[in-house]
């Protein structure tokens, strides 16, 4: 599936622990008579999903009013009212991939140890070549030798090009070399691994903004994306670390990566309640395949199907 496809059977597959922990418990509860003490429940149930509280309390106080003004009475309704709020919660927003319009693309991708982060850009490298595109890779995480030589596999199994340096060396020049070189191959996109860090940690936080801007100076209006992989199993914790990275490098769009590893799967909706920033591609599974484009009505028809 190239990237700007989308599968409803892998997201409807890769939200199997969220329906089955959140949407069919809603279902059986709904099945009841409608009544005051049903919509606390659903209430509870919503908030236990990761949604968020201010948006749980938004969509309960509407079912609530629409229950006494009669004009919900079945449990069914309430399903179609859910599924029609939420796909109206995600505003139209801009969740294609900004390409240059000379030169090659760089991506940025950042995020904490442990988030997905390297099987994450092995994903968008996968489904840029199947568009076609020339991809390099610039392993700029050289605090962990283990993280080269995974990225190095990465770049092995999908046939593209990896710029990498000596381990503990500055990531910096890591990430100028890369772009020297995707400027003299005329490489379209370079994707920039950058060492996992806690979004708590300044120094490191510090030396992603210096690898962002070396990048800047030397391809123009680069990076031209800067993707912040979450990992959608921690819940609330990933909105926190959105909001710091994003101070430090502008962040522009997220990956939300383990949406299949998590019976929380409404902290998709909780990262568009708290943070401005779009989700751009989810992942599904653990192959270089299970990428998807974030189209908020299809994953809501996914979610509840």
């Amino acid at each position: 599936m190239g990237l700007f496809g989308f599968s409803f059977k892998k997201v409807k597959q890769g939200l199997a622990a969220t329906r089955k922990a959140l949407i069919d418990p809603i279902r059986q509860l709904l099945m009841r008579e409608l009544s005051d003490s049903v919509i606390d429940e659903l209430e509870a149930r919503l908030i236990q999903s990761d949604i968020g509280v201010k948006t749980t309390v938004h969509l309960i106080e509407q079912i609530r009013k629409s229950y006494k003004a009669g004009e919900i009475k079945r449990g069914d309704e309430v399903i179609d009212f859910l599924k029609a709020h939420l796909i109206e919660m995600f505003p139209p927003a801009d969740r294609a991939i900004h390409f240059a319009e000379s030169g090659p693309t760089v991506i940025l991708v950042g995020g904490i140890n442990g988030a997905g982060k390297t099987t994450s850009i092995a994903k968008i490298a996968k489904a840029l070549r199947d568009e076609n595109k020339t991809v390099m890779l610039a392993a700029c995480d050289t605090f962990r030798a283990a993280a080269v030589e995974q990225l190095e596999i990465w770049s092995q199994r999908l046939g593209v090009d990896i710029v990498k340096g000596k381990q503990g060396g500055d990531p910096a020049a890591v990430a100028y070399d890369a772009c020297e070189a995707a400027v003299a191959r005329g490489v379209d996109v370079l994707l920039v691994d950058t060492a996992g860090r806690l979004h708590t940690q300044d120094h490191l936080m510090r030396q992603l903004t210096k690898i962002r801007d070396v990048c800047a100076k030397k391809v123009p209006d680069a990076p031209h994306e800067v993707m912040l992989v979450l990992d959608a199993t921690t819940g609330q914790n990933a909105i926190n670390q959105a909001k710091l990275f994003k101070q430090a490098i502008d962040v522009t769009g997220l990956f939300l990566s383990k949406l299949d590893g998590t019976a929380k799967g409404g902290i998709v909706v909780a990262i568009r309640e708290q943070l401005d920033i779009p989700v751009k591609f989810i992942g599904v599974g653990e192959t270089p395949d299970d990428v998807e484009p974030f189209d908020p009505e299809k994953f809501v028809d996914a979610l509840f199907s």
